[in-house]
């Protein structure tokens, strides 16, 4: 593989301005997901059903509005939108019952194991080595992902579990970024989260109710926030970054949701953070910052989405 000049390898035709600002209030956003989940009253597989059933219709509707003809859109990728649905599904399924198994800042973290396969499959699709200022920033993030999970030893079994089961469900979450990405090639970000969230709204009910789990919540406010504020806002503005911005930027701003995470659940239940963890969260913002600084990014995979340019297609 030879190695890409930095001035070159931006994603061309469009500001990176606006897309990085979504990318940062996604991963903020997605951040708050496990503390909606332990406060919902239903099982945790059903609180993803809601989450994406929810938020189905209403993407839909917007598309539809917005004149973006999301069937039209979506001809010739049903199957690939399929795929992408039930590997969401999978993810969200085996995330939000390890939720309740680890502290929230290990069920972020190790929910994004992304953030180290996407910018791989990145490189490798591009044929193209990390330059140094690349590398640098892979390595500032793997360490201070390594501190921010540190104290994973420490830990019962029981959350080990719950450690395991958020792993499985970061790969699976990678699986899902790469088809997406394939995916924002050709379609508007809000028709292609309405179909992918769609094609996993019935794996997750029938797994709720297979499990046996409560499915009607009696309380709908944590329902409604983890649709809106996860599924609406989070995923949202995550799928127009992916359509804008290369896989190692994507991958290293992952790493800014074990943060955010961590300061909720210090907060709302006492998981109080150590030095370890400060320092790892701010090698983390440093390896964004010096991913972005002089516009350097790993080789995008991406073109600005066609339908982008013409709002009416």
């Amino acid at each position: 593989m030879h190695r890409v000049p930095e001035e070159t390898i931006a994603t061309p035709h469009t500001s990176k301005a606006l897309p990085l600002a979504a990318l940062i209030v996604a991963n903020v956003a997605l951040a708050f997901g496990p503390w909606f989940v332990r406060l919902t009253d239903v099982g945790p597989v059903a609180a993803g059903f809601w989450r994406v059933g929810l938020a189905s219709p209403v993407l839909l509707v917007v598309a539809a509005f917005a004149g973006q003809r999301p069937v039209a859109q979506a001809r010739g990728l049903w199957t690939v939108l399929a795929i992408g649905g039930l590997a969401f599904a999978g993810d969200l399924a085996t995330w939000h019952a390890g939720i309740h198994h680890t502290q929230l800042a290990n069920s972020t973290l190790f929910g994004n194991v992304a953030t180290l396969i996407f910018p791989i499959y990145g490189f490798i699709v591009a044929k193209s080595w990390p330059s140094r200022t690349q590398g640098i920033a892979l390595a500032m993030a793997a360490i201070g992902g390594a501190l921010l999970m540190g104290r994973s030893a420490q830990l019962s079994p029981q959350n080990l579990i719950g450690d395991l089961l958020c792993l499985t469900a970061g790969v699976l979450y990678a699986v899902y970024f790469i088809i997406m990405a394939r995916v924002r090639e050709t379609m508007h970000p809000v028709p292609a989260l309405a179909f992918a969230s769609l094609f996993g709204t019935l794996p997750l009910l029938g797994a709720a109710l297979l499990l046996g789990e409560q499915v009607w919540p009696g309380n709908w406010g944590p329902i409604l926030a983890i649709a809106i504020v996860s599924q609406l806002i989070g995923q949202g503005l995550m799928i127009y970054a992916l359509g804008h911005l290369s896989p190692l930027v994507v991958g290293v701003a992952l790493l800014t949701q074990p943060v955010v995470a961590g300061a909720i659940g210090w907060i709302a239940y006492d998981e109080r953070l150590g030095l370890p963890d400060v320092a790892g969260a701010l090698l983390v913002g440093l390896a964004l910052v010096l991913v972005r600084k002089g516009g350097p990014t790993a080789p995008s995979t991406l073109e600005p989405a066609p339908a982008e340019a013409h709002k009416g297609a």
